[in-house]
């Protein structure tokens, strides 16, 4: 074989590895199976980017079936315009992804949810808000209407955000205890024109596949991160 064929078949699967999936004739084991943690749950959705500094990358969303992680689906991703930082470190503000494992209390969406969705589902209202002010008790939390203690300029008035919030999973990032300054507002939603502010997002079909495969007896989770180094998806 040529240098240069021999050089592209080992570049094809080494991108083969990265993702988790499997070249023909098998051999390489799914991205779950590597990593130190799925969630407990048989349904996991990974979001992976090439290196911190990345802005794009690929969403794959993966079930167990008989004793095995099976790829059920795969979409193009959208990270923060600054790229990805370690969830545990990353501040409010910075235009970054947190990586890490997170779990996903909810759903919401613009839109009516699609047919098949069983995730807990919350319809935007015109006085829908997400708040992200730090003084605020409602401090990364759905307030509706808007706490009077959380500032509009700190907040997102969720129903302006179309078509990204058409459809969306709640990343449960900073979620169950929030710290202050750590970051608020982090989902998993449709594209918006390019990179997100810190969020995960996926063209508009992947979202709508995404809410009709989810289901919340399964314990689905989401992890965030790169292909090697410090934020490596496999070390979550």
């Amino acid at each position: 074989m040529r240098p240069g064929v021999v050089a592209l078949a080992s570049a094809a699967l080494l991108t083969l590895v990265a993702i988790g999936a499997t070249p023909r004739g098998g051999g390489a084991v799914p991205l779950p199976e590597r990593m130190a943690d799925t969630g407990g749950g048989t349904q996991l959705i990974t979001a992976q980017a090439a290196r911190t500094g990345s802005t794009t990358g690929t969403v794959i969303w993966w079930e167990r079936r008989n004793g095995r992680w099976v790829q059920a689906g795969s979409a193009p991703a959208r990270f923060g315009a600054k790229g990805l930082a370690e969830g545990t470190s990353r501040r409010q503000g910075t235009y970054t992804t947190p990586t890490g494992l997170y779990g996903l209390p909810y759903a919401f969406g613009i839109r009516s949810a699609p047919v098949g969705t069983t995730t807990a589902y919350r319809r935007v209202r015109q006085n829908s808000w997400w708040c992200q002010d730090n003084g605020s008790r409602s401090y990364n939390r759905w307030t509706e209407p808007r706490a009077a203690d959380c500032r509009a300029a700190e907040a997102e008035h969720l129903i302006e955000y179309d078509p990204e919030y058409a459809y969306a999973l709640v990343i449960g990032f900073n979620y169950d205890r929030p710290v202050r300054g750590r970051g608020a507002g982090i989902f998993l939603h449709v594209n918006g024109r390019g990179a997100t502010a810190g969020c995960v997002s996926v063209p508009t079909d992947a979202m709508r596949r995404i809410l009709d495969w989810a289901e919340p007896a399964r314990r689905p989770h989401i992890a965030i991160g790169t292909e090697s180094g410090p934020t490596a998806i496999t070390r979550y």
